[in-house]
């Protein structure tokens, strides 16, 4: 599974089987997790077989069952974008090796969390992680005029960066975000919203994957 498709089939999920994350799977994973450790300066913590993060009222009402594994985004204070861009590759690292995710700010228990967080840092979000009851649903997106301005034509690879940007989760499905081009340079905004600067490191990953080998800069 390339990347873009990743992108296409991973939807948010909250309701998951009682399967345990295959060894091999959990291997794999925390590999590509300790890459991007050293690549972001965070500490994302992959927690499994855990089930009192999610066994809060705050859980229930978010409609989270089985849920018992999860990576604690720990890092930096003031990295709510970097937290997002790195995030969202092990995200879709995740759905490449077939498992289901889903970004979790405040439906959990984060008093319960079973994770490390260093002086100076925080938790900023967890990310449920498991085989999902199903794959979840594509979600409602404005229009990409909606969230784009581009003087002229559009280019195919902005294009494709904006069609991969769109199917980026956001909280709430909020979609705060606004991408400019202006010649060869792209210019990133996260509007007034809940968590739209880390919304924005996610907007940012899908849409370097979805222009491909453009040669374009971040504004």
């Amino acid at each position: 599974m390339t990347l873009s498709e990743a992108i296409a089939a991973r939807h948010s999920v909250r309701r998951f089987t009682e399967k345990e994350i295959e060894k091999s799977a959990a291997h794999d994973l925390q590999e590509y997790i300790d890459e991007c450790n050293r690549l972001s300066g965070f500490d994302f913590q992959l927690v499994l077989n855990e089930p009192e993060a999610f066994s809060t009222r705050m859980a229930h009402y978010g409609s989270f069952r089985n849920c018992r594994n999860y990576i604690a985004a720990v890092g930096p204070k003031g990295e709510d974008e970097k937290c997002g861009y790195y995030g969202e590759k092990i995200v879709l690292k995740a759905q490449q090796l077939g498992l289901n995710t889903c970004w979790v700010a405040l439906t959990y228990g984060k008093s319960k969390a079973h994770c490390n967080i260093p002086k100076g840092e925080k938790l900023y979000v967890v990310i449920a992680l498991g085989y999902g009851e199903t794959q979840g649903f594509a979600h409602k997106s404005k229009s990409m005029n909606e969230l784009c301005s581009v003087n002229g034509d559009m280019p195919n690879w902005f294009y494709g960066g904006m069609t991969a940007a769109m199917l980026a989760p956001t909280a709430t499905n909020q979609q705060k975000f606004l991408l400019t081009l202006d010649n060869d340079t792209v210019y990133a905004k996260a509007l007034r919203g809940f968590y739209s600067k880390m919304d924005l490191g996610i907007v940012k990953y899908h849409f370097e994957i979805g222009a491909g080998n453009a040669e374009f800069k971040w504004g």
